[in-house]
């Protein structure tokens, strides 16, 4: 790697802190980042000049208060607050611990075991989420003790005490805290060398130069978020245009519209994203849309997947989106961000493998119409110094079986992914056993480095990876391995009473024997009438026939009740306590007579099951829709939520009620944040992602709404339908 693009400093300078002073001596007027506010027009910009005003002027406040070597809590929503307070944690010396502020009870438990696991002094934040969070602050013990700035408040002037801390390139400047920790929390432990590294990583492997422009909406306080849409603009001497996750789910066309109107080279995220956009840009909106300057359209999620590629591929083609842009890469907070990418001006790698060899750890490869084929998506290679090894795992409960396995896998093998570099962090945060066993193993026919074991599955294929799994995840039965997320889509496609994304497939041990156990949640307009035999009936044919497995148990759950991670992952381990404690939240279940189970014989009949999705309730009233035109008064605003809640939820109008809150028809805050936005759209005012939380049933909210907007003249001749 060429040192001059590394730093303008020597290796042992190789610091973010360095970086940022260098830019804003060398480049003061040059504006990195500009936020987009609503998610559209409104805008404000970060030159490098300002933003390390700002950032002295924190640190200098926090070095007052003696916070060199402490943890400091970034309690913000995605903005150029955040960005400073990241910078002025660093240039005090301290290291930053970023989580997005609570919204409720949930989200302050998970605030709660991070700010005691990582033992945090202070909070920087503004003064509108102290105010919000004051008196939550106050009433629990791990946060009360905590010394809350808001940094919105700190003036400018207060840079000039700022003094250089004493760190080196070893420092550490980060604590990553990985989804899901709510009850033992892991903070990965990013040190500025980790950092450097991995965006010199992210700048060769995306070919990135000074005049590449970004677009990212992911959230700051998340490793891609923060290392690719804060961390790559200030190391490529790039620009970034930033929006809230909140603007983007409100309105997916934001995304590709910014993209299009400031001709952005790199943008991406998880399949879902581009899933969203293939399901909300309608065709009209694409007609406004200029994707030809979309040259990395990465794609981090786990597993990538082909059918993502090619929807999005074909719907967006006559935007003048190439195919060749998709990037699918592979990392995780554990390895600071990235671990594997391919060729920026390569088309994405998709290889058929056989569905039977691959339950057998065996990768046999076929073509796309063999009646067995499965479509696998590469994840790239490493670059610079990074090495990737893919080592045996065979032992079922997801352990090493036996020391003389440490060794590289064949070209085409499925292990364990490790990885070894400078990106990988330094372990978890005062958790030594579990930094040993997870940053330090080695293999022993080579007495190689010590590398980071992933804990994910794949294999490499003429020196591309590909992911196939989560090893802590993997169900093995009678010596076969089955990977939960296809087992749980294939239930989740049994029966149109079972809701998407919300099901978790796992095994426990049974008499010294692992068995299927599926836990899956129930569409709320199934629960009143709910056939819990037909149901069981459709799990059972189904998994039978497409894995060739008996299921030893199987689950119904309330609507909205599944465990999940903070950002929506089902949490499969929480499921399978769950299950064994008996604390789900069941509306039915079913438990195989173990004696017979090997013998149980599926009788009924392959039902056509497609007609039943819709309901008919439901698409009437979308027909109806149509005509209406709407009275912008308090029972219009009720009525055009009813009808919204309806489509979106699959409940019959009829049966939603105006008082009960709007979380007892299982909506979740995807779903509010983008019914919000059709709903600022709707009455011509632009509306707070937070509506639905503030005013949580449809009477109320239509009442503030009523009360807050008056009903101008000038908004209502402004709707449309």
């Amino acid at each position: 790697m060429n040192n001059d693009l590394f730093l303008p400093h020597s290796p042992q300078e190789a610091t973010l802190v360095n970086l940022l002073r260098y830019r804003a001596i060398q480049q003061p007027n040059q504006a990195p980042y500009t936020f987009l506010v609503d998610g559209e027009t409104e805008k404000v910009s970060f030159t490098y000049e300002k933003l390390d005003q700002k950032a002295r002027a924190i640190a200098a406040l926090l070095q007052s208060m003696k916070a060199f070597g402490e943890r400091v809590l970034l309690l913000y929503p995605p903005g150029l607050e955040f960005i400073a307070a990241f910078f002025g944690g660093l240039y005090a010396g301290a290291t930053v611990v970023p989580v997005y502020p609570p919204r409720g009870k949930q989200r302050m438990t998970r605030l709660q075991a991070i700010a005691q696991d990582a033992q945090a002094t202070f909070a920087l934040t503004t003064s509108s989420v102290i105010t919000k969070l004051g008196q939550s602050f106050k009433e629990e013990p791990e946060l009360v003790a905590l010394q809350c700035i808001a940094t919105d408040e700190i003036p400018n002037e207060l840079s000039d005490d700022w003094f250089f801390p004493e760190i080196t390139n070893n420092s550490l400047a980060l604590l990553q805290y990985t989804s899901g920790t709510t009850g033992n929390p892991k903070g990965v432990m990013v040190n500025h060398d980790n950092l450097v590294y991995n965006s010199a990583l992210i700048y060769q492997s995306f070919e990135h130069t000074s005049n590449s422009r970004g677009v990212i909406w992911l959230p700051p306080y998340h490793d891609m978020g923060l290392i690719g849409g804060v961390l790559q603009p200030l190391y490529g001497s790039c620009s970034v245009t930033l929006m809230s996750p909140e603007s983007f789910l409100q309105k997916p066309f934001r995304w590709l519209k910014a993209i299009s109107d400031y001709q952005a080279t790199t943008s991406g995220g998880p399949n879902f994203a581009y899933d969203l956009c293939v399901e909300k840009i309608t065709s009209e909106q694409r007609k406004h849309l200029d994707l030809s300057s979309w040259e990395v359209a990465f794609n981090g999620a786990e597993p990538v997947w082909a059918e993502t590629i090619e929807k999005f591929s074909e719907t967006f083609a006559d935007c003048g989106f190439r195919r060749s842009a998709f990037y699918p890469c592979y990392g995780m907070a554990e390895t600071t961000l990235i671990v594997s990418g391919g060729l920026k001006t390569a088309p994405p790698v998709i290889r058929f493998v056989q569905e039977q060899a691959l339950k057998h750890n065996l990768i046999v490869t076929t073509t796309k119409d063999a009646e067995d084929a499965r479509a696998i998506v590469g994840v790239g290679y490493s670059s610079l110094d990074q090495k990737i090894a893919i080592v045996p795992c065979t032992a079922p409960s997801g352990s090493i079986a036996n020391s003389e396995s440490l060794t590289r896998c064949l070209d085409g093998e499925i292990g364990e992914i490790w990885v070894a570099g400078l990106s990988v962090a330094g372990g978890y945060w005062n958790k030594p056993q579990e930094t040993q066993q997870t940053f330090n193993a080695q293999l022993e026919d080579t007495k190689e480095e010590p590398f980071l074991r992933t804990g994910d599955l794949g294999f490499l294929l003429d020196g591309e990876l590909f992911i196939t799994g989560r090893l802590k995840d993997m169900i093995i039965i009678r010596g076969k391995n089955h990977y939960p997320q296809d087992i749980e889509l294939t239930v989740q496609k049994s029966h149109p009473a079972l809701r998407t994304n919300c099901g978790a497939a796992f095994s426990v041990e049974i008499k010294g024997v692992e068995q299927l156990v599926i836990t899956q949640e129930i569409e709320r307009t199934y629960l009143p009438q709910l056939d819990i035999n037909e149901v069981v009936k459709s799990i059972r044919q189904a998994v039978s026939e497409q894995h060739q497995l008996q299921v030893y148990a199987i689950i119904l759950l309330k609507t909205a009740s599944i465990p999940k991670t903070s950002s929506g992952k089902i949490q499969r381990h929480a499921c399978r306590v769950g299950f064994l404690n008996e604390t789900l939240d069941i509306v039915g279940n079913w438990t195989a007579n173990l004696e017979q189970i090997d013998l149980l014989q599926l009788q009924a009949e392959v039902e056509d099951l497609s007609e039943k999705v819709q309901n008919s309730d439901v698409n009437q009233f979308k027909d109806n829709q149509k005509h209406f035109k709407p009275n912008l008064t308090e029972k219009a605003i009720q009525t055009w939520l009813i009808s919204h809640l309806a489509l979106y939820l699959n409940i019959p109008p009829d049966d939603i009620d105006i008082q009960e809150p709007f979380a007892a028809y299982g909506l979740d805050s995807a779903v509010a944040v983008s019914i919000t936005g059709e709903l600022g759209q709707w009455i011509g005012c632009e509306l707070g992602i937070i509506l639905f939380w503030e005013y949580p049933s449809i009477e109320t909210l239509a009442k503030y709404l009523v009360e807050e907007y008056h009903l101008l003249p000038s908004i209502q001749s402004s709707v449309s339908v």
